[in-house]
């Protein structure tokens, strides 16, 4: 026709597949297009884009049988410890040293393990004498230290205490932390109100046996005592 021109554009082929919906075997079909020059590349891009989309989500959700089984092999090596553990119940013997009692600290040291649901079964305030003092940290005898750690515990009143629990030997020395202050998390006594070794504020049993120990070394037949917590049902099943 007259007045118009024809535009002839160049194009490409690209190949296209599609997968049927219906229940039976999915069947792929071929066919060709043609495209436009410039939509060709955003054809490649656009595929690749919806590949990479597809991969991290088929990570995410694979299963592994073998994952699986080596979390069932785990239950079986630690669940029964922590099961024996649990219901346990142990006596442990926790002293504040000098420089606690010096600083005011004993209500504070004493409301962490009412808090966390122990039961006090024993407590005296205590001037040390040397013979027990040594006693208590025979262990320690041969250390360079020793005589000064004595003249220490020995400085001034201690506050004695016995208390009872579930698992409280190994619980109480988390709320007590790390025998050098500055390795001490914060929340622990030792990591909130001390900073050298020397001055540690607190000392507590290291093992169910030292806390029975412990406790027949500072404490006389008749001043522990026995009671039930009326918050007890609370706290235990």
């Amino acid at each position: 026709m007259e007045g118009l021109t024809t535009v002839k554009s160049s194009a490409f082929p690209c190949v296209s597949s599609a997968l049927s919906a219906s229940h039976s075997p999915a069947k792929k079909t071929s066919h060709l297009t043609y495209l436009p020059a410039g939509s060709r590349n955003l054809s490649v891009r656009a595929a690749a884009n919806h590949q990479a989309t597809l991969n991290p989500v088929h990570r995410l959700f694979s299963y592994s049988p073998c994952r699986r089984l080596r979390a069932q092999s785990k239950d079986q090596i630690f669940l029964p410890q922590l099961v024996a553990s649990m219901e346990e119940t142990q006596q442990t013997y926790i002293m504040i040293k000098p420089d606690g009692v010096q600083r005011g600290l004993v209500g504070e040291i004493i409301s962490r393990f009412e808090r966390k649901g122990f039961k006090l079964i024993g407590l005296k305030l205590f001037q040390c004498p040397n013979e027990l003092a040594e006693e208590h940290y025979k262990d320690l005898k041969s250390k360079p230290f020793f005589p000064k750690l004595i003249k220490y515990i020995t400085s001034g009143p201690v506050v004695c205490m016995a208390w009872e629990g579930i698992g409280v030997v190994a619980s109480a020395r988390k709320l007590i932390g790390a025998t050098n202050p500055l390795d001490a998390l914060p929340g622990t006594i030792r990591g909130d109100f001390s900073l050298q070794t020397g001055r540690n504020v607190i000392h507590g049993s290291d093992s169910p046996e030292n806390g029975e120990r412990e406790i027949d070394l500072w404490f006389k037949e008749g001043e522990l005592c026995t009671w039930t917590p009326a918050h007890e049902p609370w706290l235990i099943e």
